[in-house]
């Protein structure tokens, strides 16, 4: 950690910042400009006001779901100022951000910044087994072990970021998905409900999370609780490949039709991915609020991105700058808006790749699957001289 905040300091030394700590670290394969809020297209026209809830939303001490990079102190004394702050409007929201935060301009080295969307699918399921709900959706084993990343491991679990614990306490890669659907390794797994279809369960992995619609009319919802280490492999792009598919065209939807419409083909495609992951019941949820993050917080409708959690913290606002699509297929809109860092993602990698929450339900999983624009992306940065 500390040679990441001594090369933001010679980046900060270059532009003339104030100190070290008012500037991001420097990260490998981007550089890293200051900006000006004025500088930003359509910043004065935006609801900061809707980011703010989210801001503040995550200002509340939860714990985390996935660890990632560590914040600077600073921003904690920002939050204590959100916490104190009365609702407010648009513009004195706007004004919050301009006095607590410095843009910084993320300029890939190869590239553009990219932008991708998810959601929160809503599919049938039984908390029980029941006749036409075949397929298990597994909690959390109880020996599976996260790594964290970067932290040493031994050869056998080099790129993995999960294992199991056998009985002797020696650690042991984790079944991949492919060792899941085939083999009895998940017999003693706890199973929290059961779906209809196994491509149901591919989505809800993607997405990581889900509503279910139970058969007596009950909605349950389900949260991430883990995954099993194995490096996550882009069925979209996979398919796109091998059909010669133009990548434009390869929406979730597209995607999902054709695993559905052949269960072999379907499930022999799936396994190409070994990703896995687990869930536990989020009966806590408050049936009004988005799904939880990475950051432990509910995500918010379009306010709430993930990002690469071992180069951004949780909790920094960004403000994106691009297009997006809208509910009418083959149509975009200029996307101009302010959100907060409250998520990562298996293929969530690097400094500009981002991935916008939509919300819950099909015209958001509809929308999250057409997403894929360039964006120019800017990071808030703390500032440490904030009157």
């Amino acid at each position: 950690m500390t040679g990441r905040w001594l090369a933001g300091a010679v980046v900060t030394a270059m532009i003339g910042a104030a100190s070290a700590d008012a500037a991001p670290p420097a990260i490998a394969g981007a550089l890293l400009a200051q900006a000006s809020f004025e500088a930003l297209p359509g910043w004065t026209d935006d609801r900061h006001d809707l980011a703010f809830d989210a801001f503040r939303k995550g200002c509340a001490a939860r714990p985390s779901l996935r660890t990632a990079l560590t914040p600077p102190p600073s921003l904690s004394r920002i939050c204590d100022a959100a916490l104190a702050l009365a609702r407010p409007g648009p513009a004195e929201a706007r004004a919050f951000f301009e006095r607590w935060f410095r843009p910084w301009l993320i300029r890939p080295n190869q590239g553009e910044g990219f932008l991708t969307g998810y959601f929160e699918p809503v599919f049938p399921g039984s908390l029980q087994p029941a006749p036409g709900y075949p397929v298990p959706l597994y909690g959390r084993p109880p020996d599976l072990v996260t790594l964290e990343p970067g932290a040493p491991r031994p050869p056998a679990l080099e790129g993995l970021q999960a294992a199991m614990r056998l009985r002797d306490g020696t650690l042991s890669p984790a079944p991949t998905r492919q060792d899941i659907d085939e083999t009895t390794v998940s017999a003693a797994w706890p199973v929290i409900a059961w779906l209809r279809d196994p491509v149901d369960r591919f989505v809800m992995q993607v997405q990581g999370s889900a509503r279910l619609s139970l058969p007596d009319g009950q909605v349950a919802r389900i949260a991430y609780a883990g995954r099993n280490g194995h490096p996550y492999v882009s069925l979209g792009r996979l398919l796109s490949q091998r059909e010669a598919i133009p990548p434009a065209q390869m929406t979730m939807d597209r995607l999902v039709a054709r695993l559905k419409a052949d269960a072999g083909w379907g499930r022999a495609l799936i396994w190409n991915n070994p990703s896995f992951v687990f869930f536990r019941l989020a009966d806590e949820l408050d049936p009004a609020e988005g799904p939880i993050g990475g950051a432990g917080v509910p995500l918010t409708p379009h306010r709430s991105i993930a990002a690469d959690r071992s180069l951004w913290p949780y909790g920094l606002p960004a403000w994106l700058d691009g297009e997006a699509p809208t509910p009418r297929r083959g149509e975009s809109e200029a996307l101009r808006r302010l959100v907060i860092i409250q998520d990562t993602g298996s293929a969530i990698l690097g400094p500009a790749r981002f991935d916008l929450f939509y919300g819950s339900g099909d015209e958001a999983g509809f929308i999250a699957g057409l997403t894929r624009h360039a964006v120019t992306a800017h990071v808030l940065w703390p500032r440490t001289d904030a009157p």
